[in-house]
């Protein structure tokens, strides 16, 4: 089966001169007396020592080649729901936020008949209610963006672009998550071998085929000896979330709702919601600093020593635009507390969410989720104007219209879901260390991040901040952290600073429209 849209591309770019003999080097100079064993010296008698780590789980050795592919002509809910969806993986992917998407630029899977029809027709809706959304957004995004800078008023022209820019990062939550995307993403052979073996899982299992079919073939058109440790994929029965569904069947309309309405209702009006946390989180991590500094009790009380590997004005390397945190001494103390959140957030703010792999969730089997009533995250700039949030809300109720009309066409589950908006609501659980979680609020925690993803992460601060007020009071975006640090200039965007003296505020002032 093929897409009818233009087929997945994937042009292997980059990769080790022999990454398979590379295997072998590697794992000999671990028990060589001799020094390093270079490649060179690698002959036809070890190459079933790279199949015998393989097989006991020694993949470390795996991991030292790399490969590098360009991707496109794939849908944004492949890269959601598998690509991206694991922790050894780099991607630098097209930007919906800055980059106007063009007509036609969508997957379309394999269909015929009634069905193509009311898919074409959707995605030329939810096309067409996009280019009208970025156009009606205007005024209130301008209005919007002189508030925060008032001095540009004068020179309207000059700053189109940015107001453009910011209308349509909002108008693409009306698109489907079956719109292109493409792509630099880096993997290590394992990883690779990885996906070759998980490509039946859901939601996207058909393109996940297709693409990572050509990814394998790439590298064994570089490298054939890769055949040795290469396995059939795992077939749907295999897995445990098919073999539930297979006994259970998936969760009817009433269970999806009374499930959807339970997790809305624990979040308490947030869009993330602390539940749950290790009960020493401060008196474990004080002490860890003091194991580090080989300090007593008496010379280091709790609350000073949580300062010491916090605090950007007692650690500058948290201040640092290298992100030194994994390795300072101190600062890997911060690998002891932990935080766990229930969250709800947009498909596309959730595509953002997921790229802080150090901070992982377990997110949901859409098509076991997602009813068949409108289900989405609606941003805080759609507010602003009732007309622009009555377009909005008609787009939805008609996408999710035409959901259910492809169904009755004879769409599958599998399908459909590539007609759901960017907006469509995804519910999960994520967990954090400290110190993960105190790189993604200096990352998240700045004005110029997504507004919902930023949201999400000042419910965060704020709730750490009520239970563990040491340690909370230093979840900070970046400008407050250089501020702590004595570095200047405070925001360290330059001609992108978000026009807000943010450093000057305390997280109960925080808000924002766009």
């Amino acid at each position: 089966m093929r897409f009818l849209s233009p087929e997945p591309e994937v042009r292997l770019t980059k990769a080790f001169s022999t990454p398979f003999r590379n295997i072998i080097a590697t794992a000999r100079t671990c028990y060589s007396g001799k020094g390093i064993v270079p490649e060179e010296a690698v002959d036809e008698r070890w190459r079933g020592l790279a199949k015998d780590l393989y097989k006991a789980g020694h993949h470390t050795t795996i991991q030292h080649g790399q490969f590098q592919f360009a991707i496109a002509n794939v849908s944004r809910h492949f890269l959601w729901s598998f690509l991206h969806s694991s922790t050894f993986y780099n991607s630098e992917q097209v930007s919906q936020r800055y980059v106007a998407v063009k007509p036609g630029t969508v997957a379309v899977p394999p269909l015929s008949g009634d069905a193509e029809r009311i898919y074409r027709e959707a995605v030329e809706d939810q096309m067409a209610s996009y280019r009208r959304l970025r156009e009606s957004l205007r005024p209130v995004t301008e209005e919007a963006f002189f508030t925060r800078f008032p001095g540009r008023r004068g020179h309207r022209e000059r700053f189109a672009r940015d107001i453009e820019r910011k209308a349509q990062e909002v108008a693409r939550y009306v698109l489907p998550v079956a719109t292109f995307a493409y792509l630099y993403h880096t993997v290590s052979a394992i990883t690779l071998l990885r996906y070759a073996r998980l490509v039946n899982a859901f939601d996207t299992p058909l393109e996940q085929r297709i693409v990572v079919g050509k990814m394998v073939e790439a590298v064994l058109e570089y490298d054939p000896d890769y055949r040795a440790i290469l396995e059939e994929p795992l077939a749907p029965g295999e897995l445990p979330e098919e073999a539930w569904f297979a006994a259970h069947g998936e969760p009817d309309a009433d269970a999806r709702r009374m499930r959807r309405d339970a997790f809305d209702a624990s979040l308490e009006g947030r869009t993330s919601k602390l539940v749950d946390w290790k009960l020493n989180n401060e008196p474990v991590l004080a002490e860890a600093v003091r194991e580090v500094l080989g300090a007593p009790a008496a010379a280091l009380t709790d609350e000073e020593a949580i300062d010491l590997a916090l605090s950007p004005g007692r650690d500058r390397i948290l201040a640092d635009s290298l992100n030194l945190s994994t390795h300072g001494k101190l600062s890997r103390t911060l690998y002891h507390a932990s935080y766990t959140f229930r969250k709800r957030l947009s498909h596309t703010a959730d595509s953002q969410d997921q790229r802080h792999r150090t901070t992982p969730g377990s997110r949901p089997v859409l098509s076991a989720t997602v009813g068949g009533e409108p289900d989405y995250v609606t941003p805080r700039l759609v507010l602003e104007d009732d007309h622009v949030r009555a377009d909005y809300d008609e787009t939805m109720r008609r996408t999710w219209e035409r959901i259910a009309d492809f169904r009755r066409a004879g769409g599958s589950p599998e399908f459909a879901q590539y007609l759901l908006p960017n907006a469509v609501a995804i519910r999960f659980t994520e967990s954090a260390d400290l110190l993960s979680l105190w790189h993604k609020h200096a990352m998240r925690l700045c004005y110029n991040a997504q507004e919902e993803i930023w949201r999400a992460s000042l419910d965060e601060a704020e709730q750490i901040r009520a239970i563990n007020p040491f340690i909370g009071r230093w979840l900070l975006p970046p400008c407050t952290a250089r501020l702590v640090a004595g570095a200047r200039p405070y925001c360290p965007e330059g001609t992108r600073y978000c026009g807000e003296r943010v450093w000057t505020y305390d997280l109960a002032q925080y808000e924002r429209v766009i």
